[in-house]
């Protein structure tokens, strides 16, 4: 391995750390208490090594929902490719979706909630993010109706999910209706 390699390799690894530290600290004391100081405490490297990888707070948000949307749509298809015909896999998307959502509520705010630089819904959309809309349009494109354009009924649907993941967490739904919220929506907007 050559020099230039081991630097690489040694800087991807720092990145990896940053973004790790920072969604760990997220998760246990919110979004407010990381900050660039504390990261570079806690991954013990100095701030200017910290922002060498990331201008700052933002950028190590954006690099969190990414890495989120990579896992999320990780999980979604695989609840959808496990499930068996439409219907089944419209339910398994949406179980696991909320279920992601609620597990991991710091990295759910960084994709969805937060200012992290990241485009949405543009040519220059990141592909981790495409890639989880993706996840989502190849279950729910297929009970859209006739004349509903898969994408349109993938944003409703999507906006539905997003809706009572965040109502949820905040207290405004009760979480053990959930199941019987997800069959309400499975009947009344997909088409199986």
């Amino acid at each position: 391995m050559s020099v230039q390699e081991r630097k690489q390799r040694e800087r991807a690894d720092r990145e990896r750390l940053i973004v790790a530290t920072a969604r760990e600290l997220a998760e246990q004391q919110g979004w407010d208490a990381v900050t660039t100081r504390r990261l570079a405490e806690r991954i013990q490297y100095s701030q200017p090594v910290l922002y060498s990888h990331f201008r700052g707070k933002r950028e190590i948000i954006g690099a969190v929902a990414l890495e989120g949307a990579a896992e999320m749509a990780s999980a979604v298809r695989a609840a959808a490719s496990a499930a068996d015909g439409p219907r089944t896999r419209v339910t398994a998307l949406a179980r696991t979706y909320l279920e992601f959502a609620e597990r991991n509520p710091a990295v759910y705010d960084a994709m969805f909630q937060l200012d992290g630089g990241l485009a949405f819904a543009h040519e220059d959309t990141p592909e981790p993010l495409k890639d989880a809309f993706a996840a989502l349009l190849a279950s729910l494109g297929e009970v859209a109706g006739d004349g509903v354009h898969p994408g349109l009924f993938t944003e409703v649907f999507w906006a539905a999910l997003h809706g009572l993941a965040t109502l949820t967490r905040a207290g405004r739904l009760p979480p053990e209706e959930t199941g019987r919220r997800v069959e309400l929506l499975v009947d009344r907007l997909a088409v199986v």
